[in-house]
């Protein structure tokens, strides 16, 4: 009896344990990324609204934040700021670059989502969703953010706006920006 009991409680065990990784997976790929914690981040080149370039490989030795949004979106309206005062405001004078990403929407309305939303760090049009389509599957939703570390190595991804990953996402930034 104690041998199939054994069997049993294993077999339920190995189920739970497969199950438990399965559904990780899932909600992995339910975010839509294409790319993983872990690999380089794919290089671009921008213009933001203000008419500056911003190029990924440019800013190695710094900690980057992309912030995928639009103004349609209402989470990211949401999200906006919270990382302007949390995040930006604190940072922006460390070795930190944040850029918010917009795509699909003209530099007229960018430049008012930006005004509107009171933000006071750079945002750059993302016409025919370019360089999100590098991140992510191009049907996937807006309202991600990719933390990329001094190496060009991606080290944290969001999806839309949730207080405990936020809080999560401001410690990775900490820690990178302050690593002793």
């Amino acid at each position: 009896m104690n041998t199939i009991k054994r069997i049993f409680t294993t077999g339920l065990f190995c189920s739970l344990v497969f199950t438990l990784s399965f559904c990780k997976q899932k909600k992995e790929e339910d975010k839509g990324y294409i790319v993983q914690v872990g690999q380089k981040a794919p290089d671009f080149e921008l213009t933001t609204t203000d008419g500056k370039t911003f190029r990924l490989s440019d800013q190695r030795g710094k900690v980057v934040m992309l912030q995928f949004t639009a103004s349609w979106c209402g989470v990211c309206r949401k999200e906006m700021p919270h990382i302007e005062n949390e995040i930006w405001l604190p940072l922006k004078d460390k070795d930190f670059v944040l850029v918010g990403i917009d795509r699909d929407e003209p530099l007229d309305v960018v430049r008012g989502f930006a005004e509107k939303m009171k933000i006071t760090y750079p945002l750059a049009p993302d016409s025919a969703a370019r360089v999100f389509a590098l991140y992510a599957k191009k049907e996937a939703g807006i309202t991600r953010n990719v933390i990329i570390d001094r190496e060009g190595k991606i080290v944290f991804l969001t999806r839309l706006y949730d207080v405990e990953e936020f809080n999560k996402m401001k410690e990775v930034i900490n820690s990178l920006i302050f690593k002793p």
